[in-house]
């Protein structure tokens, strides 16, 4: 049954160019629905994925509400499963679809949250550009907040990605689509600061083409990345979990309310659907409804 998920797994990175991370976590979803299969009395235990019913599938989605799994990661696992199944039918390993008439888990979806102008403003503020791994960090926190990309898109930037000359930055999100977003003037001149006065003091080898650096001249990791926010967040005093993501809510939420249209923010945000970006106009009527309660003598 391993061999079919290998299978799956090279599909979705050699024809449909999945990210890595993205197939990594196909391939820890899929494992986790194979050892709870493998754990089934002998007498319940399907030999191969076409013994496999509606039944299982329901015990499976039972045992992850048993284990308090939250309704996004049941929902991300139960999506996983669907589509090895698809899969596997559409290479004709089977010929029935145990999902198909499976009811989908109903997932509240949770608001995403934004820091204040004000919040933004101290943390950018926080990093002391006197010295390379405070500028390293001032640059980073900027371009996080002028553009909204996702944390993997700024760790994976090479230094051919951004120009300095036309004032944008080339990233590649999910389904390696590339997108190029403007830098306003003020993130420029910090970037360029950055390339010029700190990155030279961080690298470790002169052939280095990552455009973030650790302290040991690598590349900055998702995990280094999330440090250095979380290190400037208990220095400012911001209450509540921040997160590198909050960055990108908080950029998506403040264009919004500053007039920018949901199409324009979907590409910056490199969406795939205009429905994924709408979840903003929900932060911004939920902004108003509290700056309307607070006001009108009759709220």
């Amino acid at each position: 049954m391993q061999d079919e998920i290998q299978a799956f797994l090279d599909h979705l990175e050699g024809e449909r160019r999945l990210s890595p991370h993205t197939v990594m976590a196909y391939r820890n979803d899929l494992g986790q629905f194979l050892a709870y299969l493998e754990g089934l009395e002998p007498a319940q235990r399907p030999r191969g994925w076409g013994n496999v019913t509606r039944d299982h599938l329901i015990g499976y989605l039972l045992a992850m509400r048993e284990r308090e799994y939250a309704g996004t990661t049941i929902a991300r696992k139960s999506a996983a499963v669907r589509s090895f199944f698809t899969f596997l039918l559409s290479q004709h390993l089977l010929t029935a679809d145990p999902t198909a008439e499976l009811d989908a888990p109903k997932v509240v979806r949770a608001l995403p949250t934004a820091l204040s102008p004000e919040e933004v403003d101290r943390l950018l503020a926080a990093p002391d550009p006197a010295t390379p791994i405070g500028l390293r960090d001032k640059a980073l926190l900027e371009l996080l907040y002028a553009t909204g990309m996702r944390v993997s898109e700024v760790v994976a930037l090479d230094l051919d990605d951004v120009n300095l000359q036309t004032g944008t930055v080339r990233c590649v999100g999910k389904g390696n689509k590339e997108r190029v977003l403007p830098l306003y003037p003020r993130v420029l001149g910090i970037l360029r600061d950055y390339v010029t006065i700190a990155r030279p003091h961080l690298r470790a080898r002169e052939d280095s083409q990552a455009f973030f650096l650790n302290r040991r001249g690598q590349r900055l990791t998702r995990q280094g990345l999330w440090l250095i926010i979380k290190h400037y967040v208990d220095q400012v005093g911001i209450q509540g979990e921040v997160t590198p993501h909050t960055l990108r809510h908080s950029f998506a939420t403040h264009m919004l309310r500053g007039g920018a249209g949901l199409r324009e923010i979907q590409h910056m945000l490199g969406h795939a659907s205009i429905a994924t970006t709408q979840i903003y106009t929900q932060v911004t009527l939920e902004h108003l409804r509290k700056a309307y309660d607070e006001a009108h003598p009759r709220a």
